[in-house]
């Protein structure tokens, strides 16, 4: 794992100085996966490329120093815990669901003694309505439909922010079905970017959202009619 994480950070131009830190979070995941259902990837050397440096290659794209970031959907804490581990100059909140998992990245924060990070417990559209247009870039690696996901996310972001979407490839029709819901959310799509993940040959894609607007105080709307009825 080391020898993989060094050389994708080398390609990606960011500092290896923290190959440990990364190394420690992957043991942690994994232990903690083997009691709770954070991540289906448990080869390390997988874990390696398709969590962390997956995370890491966002830096490439988004200059995150002293911003207020909001990771959405944040799961085992992808893209939110790497980009913590690799820059620490700007404030993260890392926001999920589910309680078991917030508590378990609570304790890895302390455990690697990772600053200036807030693990919260909620529901993404609840915590919006009370965190209105209070960040500056919101990330998700979330699988739900980016019509969902942008609903979720462009509450949060104050207009001249971003929302970075973490999806595959071959979504260019969920892209276009999102355009009109991104526009009434105070959004506008600014690019489309392809990568490759270092030392693989998988390519995924980032859809880079800006905020121009206000979103309308009708959203986020209850997640059932999210849900039954995306915009």
């Amino acid at each position: 794992m080391r020898e993989l994480l060094l050389q994708g950070l080398n390609e990606l131009g960011l500092d290896t100085s923290r190959v440990e830190t990364l190394e420690h979070f992957s043991s942690l995941l994994l232990e903690k996966n083997e009691v709770m259902n954070l991540t289906a990837i448990t080869e390390p050397d997988a874990v390696a490329q398709l969590h962390l440096l997956d995370s890491a290659a966002l830096l490439q794209f988004v200059d995150l120093k002293g911003k207020k970031v909001v990771d959405v959907g944040t799961g085992a804490g992808f893209p939110g815990m790497p980009l913590r581990i690799l820059e620490d100059d700007f404030d993260l909140t890392l926001l999920d669901s589910l309680g078991k998992r917030v508590h378990w990245l609570s304790e890895v924060c302390d455990t690697l003694h990772l600053t200036r990070v807030s693990c919260v417990h909620a529901r993404a559209e609840e915590f919006a309505m009370q965190h209105r247009e209070q960040f500056d870039i919101a990330t998700s690696r979330a699988v739900a439909q980016l019509s969902i996901l942008s609903e979720l996310c462009l509450p949060l972001i104050k207009v001249g922010g971003q929302f970075i979407a973490m999806k595959s490839i071959d979504t260019e029709d969920e892209i276009t079905a999102a355009k009109s819901a991104i526009k009434t959310l105070g959004g506008r799509i600014v690019k489309v970017e392809d990568y490759k993940i270092p030392t693989s040959d998988v390519v995924h894609r980032l859809v880079l959202i800006e905020k121009v607007s206000p979103t309308p105080r009708a959203y986020p709307r209850a997640f059932a009619k999210i849900k039954k009825a995306p915009l």
